[in-house]
């Protein structure tokens, strides 16, 4: 049986850019009052590159941490909007709980809970994204949620991008004098592109780049992303930094594979040698319904908590169509089910299925090459003992990435790198040094 994930839109191209690299920098975390280091030296990657590239940072770590307040501006929200992000900003605030930290989440106010894991909620006012309903945007600027930030008094603010809300966490962090994380989640360039009018890509870039350049550090989900970043000069090369990727391997797991499951999965038997099952939803659906009459196919619709765990589990391969994904989070769930996977080679889906492990923990095929996405099914399909293998060759694999880890990581390291960069920017612009030398021509000496 296929499982194939969607989020019910075209495909989309994939831009390819080469490996780059990125210069070292040195800094030492930050001490705080009362807090006694235990000069443990030690080094760390954070920044993002290919083979040669040189990208470690050596800093003071004792191994512990200091709690933090940390604000989340968060657009959409990760507790009514359906994605691979929804699960990365709902674990990533468990774990800073988890961590002793104050956590502040401003969102918009659609599907707000009451409560999450002891986290501070504030809802703005939303309106929906004119091309897609599904999604609820808000700038997030009011006086109460100035204040209420103000008097939260975080360490960091990290913003999601792009988006409307980025905007306003930007004029919130400037006016009070924070340092400034965003994460950049959904390429717009490449759905510009497809979905509206090509003139825009321009407009989006210089948009993309005005909000990163203003911020203290940019993270990306994957090297891929990163890449485009760097390539298009969004920001310091420097100031891209991997936000680690992670899945949840109790709740994505094979223990979950379910006869009844797989039962309801099957429409119709005419073709025995294959099933299809359509799981998501989204603004094509009916469109892809209609293309489907007539097959064995089934559109399952959204799926949320065990029923999703059994879906992934009890399928036979996972095909991943997309083409335009900034990591892929569906094929990480679906490699922790044990399930394998067959994924296009694009975006940010190659990290988790890289070339030396292609026919091991999954197949990858050629963007829009048909032909090649169908053999590598076959091939699965017609190989029980090969699947089997492939599919606990893929738990092994994503065992190794733990939320924990991802997100102690971004909470100990790459704040800390906002943080010195921040300190940086802010000892330029009141040095008044810096500018009187600007100011003096340059003698060159006879």
């Amino acid at each position: 049986m296929l499982l194939l994930s969607s989020s019910l839109l075209p495909l989309s191209p994939f831009l390819q850019t080469s490996a780059y690299g990125f210069p070292r920098l040195q800094f030492q975390r930050r001490k705080q009052k009362g807090h006694q280091s235990k000069n443990k030296r030690v080094r760390c990657c954070v920044g993002i590159g290919g083979a040669d590239s040189d990208t470690s940072v050596l800093l003071e770590n004792d191994g512990t941490g200091t709690p933090r307040r940390i604000a989340l501006f968060i657009e959409p929200s990760p507790f009514s909007y359906v994605s691979g992000y929804k699960n990365r900003y709902q674990n990533f605030i468990r774990c800073l709980q988890q961590m002793g930290d104050e956590v502040l989440v401003v969102t918009t106010n659609q599907g707000l809970p009451e409560e999450f894991h002891g986290a501070e909620l504030i809802g703005s006012w939303s309106f929906p994204f004119p091309w897609y309903k599904n999604v609820q945007l808000s700038l997030a600027l009011s006086p109460r949620i100035i204040s209420q930030v103000a008097n939260f008094k975080p360490d960091v603010i990290h913003a999601t991008s792009p988006g409307v809300m980025a905007f306003g966490a930007l004029l919130i962090a400037k006016f009070l004098s924070i340092p400034l994380v965003m994460s950049y989640h959904t390429h717009i360039p490449i759905y510009i592109s497809n979905y509206t009018f090509s003139w825009l890509v321009k407009p989006a870039w210089l948009i993309i780049k005005f909000l990163h350049r203003l911020a203290d550090l940019t993270l990306v989900t994957s090297t891929a992303i990163g890449q485009e970043l760097q390539k298009a000069r969004v920001t310091s090369p420097d100031k891209i930094r991997l936000w680690n990727k992670g899945v949840d391997s109790k709740k994505f797991h094979p223990c979950y594979r379910s006869k009844e499951m797989r039962i309801r999965l099957r429409l119709m038997d005419r073709l025995p040698e294959a099933r299809i099952a359509i799981v998501g939803d989204g603004p094509y659906r009916e469109e892809l319904e209609k293309m489907f009459v007539g097959t064995p196919s089934v559109f399952t619709g959204m799926l949320h908590g065990e029923e999703l765990s059994q879906a992934y589990s009890s399928g036979d391969v996972f095909v991943m169509p997309s083409e335009s994904e900034t990591l892929g989070f569906v094929v990480l769930e679906a490699m922790s089910s044990g399930i394998p996977v067959v994924a296009a080679r694009a975006g940010g889906i190659p990290e988790i299925i890289p070339a030396g492990h292609e026919g091991k923990t999954g197949f990858m095929y050629t963007p829009r090459d048909l032909d090649d996405c169908v053999s590598k099914v076959e091939i699965l399909l017609k190989d029980n003992e090969l699947r089997q293998n492939m599919g606990r060759e893929a738990r092994k694999e994503i065992e190794k990435y733990t939320w924990l880890a991802a997100n102690t990581s971004l909470r100990n390291e790459q704040y800390d790198a906002a943080i010195w960069f921040w300190k940086k920017s802010q000892a330029q612009v009141f040095n008044p040094l810096r500018w009187l030398t600007k100011l003096i021509p340059k003698v060159n000496p006879t």
